[in-house]
């Protein structure tokens, strides 16, 4: 009688630990794709078969979606608490992958859902993605994608919308003279919330300036040096709207540092509503972006996809909201 074939015999044949042939037969995350593919052939060649797992591996299925972010800074944290939500009841396990290290390097996206891709997920959701023109073996939805053409499945919010209606409302307050902070140029974001700024300029009949906008990038450090030139200025903003909350908290720290009080000295307005704009003394005014929600959305998208159907909308835009809260003021009279 031919002795059954173990997962020891497996790992045998294919040079690697027992730990690593469940690791890869699983679709678990820390293996190489090529030792996934030798753990694999191994798997075929002996005719492992005892388990469920053979079993999901023949369906060519992992259970696995895959999340692909460029670092988890606030955003990509809460999108990531909506995509876990929306799978809790579904069966399927999340990965998420950061490309934190390798951003600086053009096609670490394209390289990291290569990656993802061949033998780890079923399908992947990308974060603020740079990259649109994209070709994987697995279903792929876009959250808050670049500027080019919206060739991927996405959901993004509102972001012309939400800015308009922030610089609409600094108006209201009575501020003319009102800075921008802007994100990251690559992405539709940053394009449609300087959009909305500029908008809302418009319709107050307030002349563009564009000494008034400072470029972020959405990164702390970059949007502090945006803040100290625009608050240096002789003639510096009484209001500055900033493309997300890590900026406008930057804004409010910079202020401080230069003794202007916000908001007697300075009105500040973000957008996100990340978890840290409640928190933040003075409370931050800001533009709520249903970031978990986002992350959900992409998800249903995802799934659809994923067991062989077409959404019935592949571009899906959600709403914002203004929270007014401290950092907001009329400006100080003349």
């Amino acid at each position: 009688m031919r002795r059954r074939t173990t997962i020891h015999d497996v790992a045998a044949a294919a040079g690697v630990s027992v730990a690593t042939v469940s690791k890869a037969v699983n679709g678990r995350y820390g293996v190489a794709p090529a030792t996934v593919q030798r753990v694999l052939a191994a798997v075929q060649d002996l005719g492992y078969e005892s388990s469920l797992v053979a079993s999901s591996m023949r369906a060519r299925r992992t259970g696995v979606v895959g999340v692909l972010v460029a670092d988890f800074e606030p955003f990509s944290a809460e999108v990531l608490k909506g995509v876990g939500a929306a799978l809790r009841d579904s069966r399927l396990d999340l990965l998420a992958y950061s490309g934190s290290r390798a951003v600086s390097s053009d096609g670490w996206e394209r390289r990291s859902l290569s990656r993802l891709s061949g033998t780890l997920v079923d399908g992947v959701i990308m974060v603020t993605p740079t990259v649109v023109n994209v070709t994987a073996d697995v279903p792929v939805v876009a959250i808050d994608p670049h500027t080019g053409p919206a060739d991927l499945p996405m959901v993004e919010s509102d972001s012309f919308a939400g800015a308009r209606h922030a610089v609409a409302y600094l108006v209201s307050l009575g501020h003319r003279r009102i800075g921008f902070v802007a994100g990251r140029p690559d992405l539709r974001s940053s394009m449609l919330r300087e959009g909305g700024y500029r908008r809302a300029l418009e319709d107050a009949r307030i002349p563009f300036d564009p000494d008034l906008v400072g470029v972020g990038r959405y990164v702390e450090d970059i949007a502090r040096e945006a803040a100290t030139r625009l608050l240096r200025r002789p003639d510096r903003p009484t209001a500055v709207f900033a493309a997300n909350d890590i900026s406008a908290l930057t804004v409010i720290r910079v202020a401080h540092e230069h003794g202007l009080s916000v908001p007697d000295d300075l009105s500040v307005v973000g957008f996100d509503d990340v978890p840290d704009a409640s928190q933040s003394v003075p409370a931050l005014t800001t533009v709520r972006q249903p970031m978990q929600r986002l992350g959900a959305e992409a998800v249903t998208m995802l799934l659809e996809f994923m067991g062989g159907g077409t959404p019935a909308a592949t571009h899906l835009r959600l709403p914002t909201a203004l929270v007014p809260r401290a950092t907001t003021a009329p400006p100080r009279p003349d």
